[in-house]
Formats: structure tokens, sequence, C-alpha cells
């Protein structure tokens, strides 16, 4: 049957379905399935039947053969979601009528993390374990052996607000320690009360203006370790900076990570040999296909700041390590907010994903001339808000600031160096370092 004949069973089903002629439907849409060969074509007529089935389970077959044929079919995987119970359908919106963030101030809850033992404050201890009482040195355990953390599905978060949230300009949280109130910037996570100094954590589930993270590395090692790093470091690169240099500063960085799939689709031309009678002569002809596509945490950075370092150091972390989000893990750490949006992100891990998988199909695929790639079946499946931890300072070289960070979790640094650097002798690395300790 002809690709238009395809096209007007189509028609007549949903025109059928959207006249409530669900039994007509279902007819034409049979028709399809028989004859149709487009992938794309029959993903649409299980979905299609999906709607007009009642009964639940028939309801989830459709929607399973329509994702068989297309894994990027939204519809599907957010009906098949809805039918799951992980999606709920009045929180589905539609994305070009998001409404605008809210530009007053609101009230955020903060965790303030006090010592059972004693009741002073508690800070996480970078051993990646334990919350320690600054006062009495009580421990209490953050990890638990064998944790884990669930990705989370795209196409639902991108249906609800969740995936279009960004944060406001400011918020008021409220100390439990001593009753000050606070603007908190909206570059925060956490906050020391300026008052009482108590670690607070903000959490965002109430508020909703910021996603609170999936998965956290914990730090690994204390300032004294980060300078002793820093110091290392310019001892390997044989320059000493200019003047004083700030102790590295501990945080943690939020990146987006994402697993994505589905296929590049491409279609080019190459000669073949064709025998016909006694003769053979060489025929031009057209090959297409899909190429399979996996990429396993695809990590974004979440800010525009330092952008280009933070990529560059983003690759040095040991992602399998990361354990479940813990507000405690932030008590007494700062930690930056996100700027960049999931749904921004996500476009530019798929730019990223297409661009280099378009040069290992042209690649693999060099025989072929008039070479054309499609990324409309590439598709994002999960992703994770992920922080790092991150120590950072700045150093003088000239007249220049020269930026260095720290890896938190192993230590490895990435840092700019000086041009047509020179070694100093007056003082010497070790002057250097001993102002940079004492600082």
């Amino acid at each position: 049957m002809s690709d238009e004949r395809v096209r007007r069973l189509m028609h007549s089903a949903i025109t059928a379905m959207k006249s409530g002629e669900n039994n007509l439907a279902n007819k034409y849409l049979e028709r399809v399935f028989i004859t149709a060969r487009d992938h794309d074509v029959l993903a649409d007529a299980w979905f299609y039947l999906s709607e007009i089935t009642e009964e639940k389970e028939e309801k989830r077959k459709a929607l399973e053969e329509a994702l068989s044929y297309r894994m990027t079919h939204a519809r599907a995987r957010r009906s098949l979601a809805i039918l799951d119970g992980k999606l709920k359908a009045d929180e589905v919106i539609n994305a070009d009528r998001i409404p605008a963030p809210a530009t007053e101030d609101r009230e955020g809850n903060a965790e303030r993390f006090m010592c059972p033992n004693c009741g002073a404050r508690m800070s996480f201890s970078p051993d990646g374990q334990t919350l320690s009482c600054d006062f009495c040195a009580k421990g209490e355990g953050v990890a638990t052996e064998g944790e884990t953390f669930e990705e989370q599905d795209f196409f639902t978060a991108m249906a609800t607000l969740r995936g279009h949230s960004k944060p406001v300009a400011r918020k008021v949280f409220h100390c439990e320690g001593c009753g000050a109130e606070f603007l908190l910037p909206p570059d925060s996570l956490s906050a020391a009360c300026a008052y009482c100094a108590s670690p607070h954590v903000v959490s965002h589930n109430e508020i909703r203006e910021l996603l609170d993270p999936d998965a956290i590395i914990p730090h690994a090692f204390e300032q004294r370790g980060a300078t002793q790093l820093l110091v290392e470091w310019v001892q390997e690169n044989n320059f000493t900076p200019h003047g004083k240099v700030i102790p590295p500063r501990g945080f943690y960085l939020p990146v987006w990570t994402f697993d994505i799939g589905g296929a590049i689709r491409y279609h080019g031309q190459r000669y073949e040999e064709q025998t016909i009678g006694f003769q053979t002569k060489m025929v031009l002809k057209t090959e297409k296909g899909d190429y399979p596509v996996f990429i396993d945490d695809l990590v974004i950075p979440a800010n525009h700041k330092h952008k280009k370092y933070i990529s560059r150091l983003v690759e040095t972390y040991n992602l399998r390590e990361a354990k479940p989000y813990d507000a405690r893990y932030l008590a007494n750490w700062p930690a930056e907010a996100y700027e960049i949006a999931l749904g921004d992100a996500s476009l530019e891990a798929r730019s990223q994903a297409n661009k280099r998988y378009k040069k290992e199909v042209a690649l693999r695929m060099s025989y072929l001339a008039k070479l054309k790639t499609s990324s409309e079946n590439l598709a994002i499946d999960s992703y994770k808000l992920l922080m790092l931890p991150v120590w950072m300072t700045t150093y003088t070289y000239g007249e220049k600031d020269y930026l260095v960070l720290i890896n938190g979790e192993n230590g490895i640094v990435q840092g700019e160096l000086p041009i047509n650097a020179k070694p100093k002798s007056n003082g010497g690395i070790m002057g250097w370092f001993n102002d940079l300790i004492d600082s």
C-alpha cells in the first residue's frame, strides 16, 4: 500500500477519535498496523490506539509497542509514566505557557544540625562519611554502605515544572538557632547564620524554585590538604606567584548529567556492481540506516562562570563514587546553586552527543557519498543534578590573575599557568608557602 494511502488511513482514524467513534478509529488503526512500514507511523498508530483503549494492560501494551518503534515518542513516554504512577496528569504543563516565577521574597526551610550530646553545631567532616560536633567531636554517620540513588526520568520531568524551574532573585530563611532572618542570594544552597554561626541547609522542596540535588560526591580533604596540593602544583610548574595568595576555598559545584540513547539516522550513496545479462556495470545505490547511540553520564556544567575550566575539571571525577544526596553533607560547606535550567542543559547535552556521533558516523560510513545525518531519534533518557566538591583560588603573576581549581575528591589540580614564568629566588617557593599557610 502506498504512503499516501497509509496517511489517509491515519487521518481517518484521528478524525474518528475526535468524533468519539472509537470502534471506527480502531478499525482504521488495525489496517495501518497491517500495511504501514514506516516506524514513525507505526509508533503514532500504537499511541493513538492507547488513547482509545480503556483496559489498563492493553493500554500499557499499546504504549510499549509505540516506544519499541520510536523510543523518543514524548506523548507515549508521558502516558506510560502517568499509567505507572510516576507522573500525575494534573502536573503536566504546556511548555509554551509556563507561569512566571515568583519575584517576591519567599520563606525557605532551613535544617540546623545540632550535636545530640552537647547541643553544639555539627559540620560535615571531609572523610566522606561523618557529621562531627565542633565542640565534643561526637561523630554521626552520614553515608550508608551500599546506598544508591535513582536517576530521574527526563521525559517525566520535562512534562512538569520540574524541568523548567530556575532560581528567583531572593529568598528569606529563618535561623532556628537565634531567630534572625536573612536574604539568601540565589547562588547559594547553604549558609551560616551571621549571628550565631549555625550552619543551615536550605530545603527547596516547598519553595519549588530550585530542584534538590539527586546525588553528591563528598569532600575528601580539608583546607590544609588543598593548600598543600596547590603548593605542590606550583613547585611542579617551577614558578612563584607574585604577592599573597588566599588559601583555597572549598564548596560544592552543581552539574547536570544525562544518559542519552537512541540512534543517529543516516543516508548516503555508493556505487555497486550489477550484472545484467553478460554486462556488468556500476549502479548508484542509496544506503540508509540507524547508528546506535548510548552515552552514560554526559556532564554539563550548571553555571556559566568559569565554564571552560569547569568542563575540563569535571572529567577528572569518578562519577560512580556519587552518593545519594543528603542535606547533612552540606553542613558548614557552601554550595553554589545552578543557574542553567534542566531544559537548557538538556539541549546542550543533546547537541554535544549529536556532534560526537556525527563524527563517528562519518568515519564509519566514509564509503558513502553525500552522507547526511539526522538526530531526530536521539533521546535523553534520564538525568541527575550532581554536586561536586571543588577547591578554588586565584593567584597573581605579573599584572594578571589566574584561576586554580582543585578536585575535592582526588586532589587533581586544574590551573591556568602564566606565560614565560620565571623562577624566583628571593624568598623562593618556601617563603610563599609559609605566607600561604599562615594566612
